[in-house]
C-alpha cells in the first residue's frame, strides 16, 4: 500500500453531510452523452459501475435536467417518474462496488437548445446567447416558482431511486450561474442587482433541494469561483456566494469555474479538439462555424496542476462545510496541495475517464500519477455516442493490430 502521507489522508474515510465515504475522491459530474431520448442507458450504468469498481468514493451521474425545457442536448437526461427504475438499477450497481452515488441536477437556462426543447429558452434576462445565437425569454415570477419546484421534485425522485447525494449545478453558466453573474442577470426585481440579490434565486433553489432531500441525503452545490471573463463572477464574489449556499442548507461545495457560453474550456484547460468537435457536430451551420472559426471562437487555456486552487482556497478557508477541489488533480503532490489549502475532498474527471481504476492503483502504490494527457478528445466524444478516453481506445486498437492472428 502507498505510505505517502498524502495517500494516507486521501484514502481515509471521510464524512460528507450524512454520508460516510470510503475515501476523499469524488468523480466529477461530467456530461456523459449516454442518455438517448433523455433516459439512462446501459452504457451509462456500465460507465459509473466501472468508476465505482475503480475505487472512487462517490460517482456523480451528470447533467440531469430538472425539466424537459432545461436541456442543451437530446442525449441529456431529464428527470421524470418513468426513468426512476433504470436509475435505481444504476445506483444499485454502484452500491455493489462499495461506492456512493450522486446525481447532478440543473437547468441550462439561456443556452438550452430551442431545437431540443421545442421553444425558446428561459433565462434570468433577455441577453443574447452566442452559444445558441438566440435571445432567451426573461423568466417571470411564475417561471421562477415552477423551476424551483422542479428542482425539489427532481430531488425527491432521485431519493426514490436510491441516490446518496444530489449536486445542484450552480456553475458553468447554467441557469443558476446565469443568475449569479451580472453579465446575464440584468433584472430590476428582487432577483437582480447586487450580488446578494443575484444569489437569491439560486439560494432558494438550494433550500428547496435541502427540504426535498431529507436528513439522509447529502446536498452538494457546484459553484464557480471564476467565470473567466470580464464582468463575470470573480473569486472575490465566491466567498459571499458560498456563505449563502451554506446558509441555504448545502452539506458541501464543489468549486469550479468557466462559463459554457463564453469560456467553455476555462473549466477544463489543455487542448481544444476542434477537428473532433466539428466532425461530431450534427448541426451543419455550427459544424461549418467550428471548421472556419473554431480556433478563434473557442479559446484554449494552458493546462496546469490544481488550476482552480488559488481562486477556490478562500472558499475552503471561509466555510464551515466541506469544500471539494476540481481541476488538475493528477497525483499525490496535487492532493497534498489541496489538503494544505483546507479542502476536504478532491474531484477527478478526465483522470477517471482515462483510467477508472486510478484510485485503487494509486492507493496500492502501483502508480504515482494519472497518465491523462489533457487532449480533451473525450469532450468531443460526448457528442458521438458517449464519453470515453479516445487515446486509450487508440492504444488498445494499436495493441490489437500488433497481436499475431491465430492460425
Amino acid at each position: 500500500m502507498n505510505t505517502d502521507p498524502a495517500a494516507s489522508w486521501l484514502f481515509e474515510k471521510a464524512s460528507l453531510g450524512p454520508l460516510q465515504l470510503r475515501n476523499r475522491i469524488l468523480r466529477s459530474g461530467c456530461f456523459e452523452g449516454m442518455c438517448p431520448n433523455g433516459a439512462p442507458s446501459e452504457p451509462l450504468l456500465r460507465h459509473h459501475r466501472d468508476i465505482a469498481a475503480g475505487g472512487a468514493a462517490l460517482t456523480t451521474v451528470a447533467y440531469c435536467a430538472v425539466s424537459a425545457d432545461g436541456r442543451s442536448y437530446s442525449t441529456e437526461m431529464w428527470m421524470r417518474p418513468e426513468i426512476v427504475p433504470d436509475l435505481k438499477r444504476l445506483v444499485d450497481a454502484v452500491h455493489q462496488e462499495g461506492c456512493a452515488a450522486s446525481i447532478q441536477i440543473g437547468h441550462c437556462g439561456g443556452f438550452s437548445d430551442p431545437r431540443v426543447i421545442g421553444g425558446r429558452a428561459l433565462a434570468p434576462s433577455r441577453v443574447f446567447c452566442a452559444f445558441r445565437l438566440s435571445f432567451p425569454i426573461e423568466m417571470s415570477p411564475d417561471d421562477l416558482e415552477r423551476v424551483a419546484a422542479d428542482f425539489g421534485r427532481t430531488t425527491a425522485l432521485a431519493r426514490k431511486a436510491g441516490f446518496d447525494a444530489v449536486e445542484v449545478h450552480a456553475g458553468h453558466g447554467y441557469l443558476l450561474s446565469q443568475f449569479l453573474t451580472a453579465h446575464t442577470n440584468r433584472r430590476q426585481d428582487p432577483y437582480g442587482g447586487n450580488l446578494e440579490a443575484r444569489c437569491r434565486f439560486p439560494a432558494e433553489v438550494v433550500a428547496r433541494v435541502r427540504a426535498a432531500a431529507g436528513p439522509g441525503m447529502a446536498v452538494l452545490v457546484k459553484m464557480n469561483v471564476n467565470d473567466g471573463f470580464p464582468g463575470g463572477q470573480t473569486p472575490a464574489d465566491s466567498t459571499v456566494v458560498a456563505a449563502l449556499f451554506e446558509d441555504a442548507g448545502a452539506d458541501a461545495l464543489v468549486t469550479s469555474g468557466g462559463f459554457t457560453s463564453r469560456t467553455p474550456f476555462y473549466m477544463l484547460r489543455g487542448k481544444v479538439p476542434i477537428r473532433e468537435m466539428a466532425r461530431n457536430e450534427k448541426n451543419a451551420l455550427r459544424r461549418a462555424g467550428l471548421v472556419m472559426f473554431g480556433r478563434i471562437a473557442v479559446r484554449e487555456y494552458p493546462f496546469s496542476r490544481t488550476f482552480f486552487l488559488d481562486d477556490a482556497s478562500p472558499v475552503a478557508r471561509s466555510t464551515r462545510i466541506p469544500v471539494a477541489l476540481v481541476g488538475g488533480v493528477c497525483d499525490l503532490a496535487d492532493v497534498n496541495r489541496a489538503r494544505s489549502a483546507g479542502f476536504s475532498f478532491v474531484v477527478m474527471g478526465r483522470a477517471l475517464i482515462r483510467d477508472p481504476g486510478f484510485p485503487t492503483r494509486l492507493e496500492k502504490g502501483e502508480t504515482t500519477e494519472s497518465d491523462c494527457d489533457h487532449c480533451n478528445r473525450c469532450v468531443a466524444a460526448m457528442d458521438a455516442g458517449g464519453v470515453y478516453c479516445v487515446t486509450r481506445a487508440e492504444e488498445e486498437a494499436s495493441i490489437g493490430d500488433e497481436c499475431p492472428t491465430a492460425s
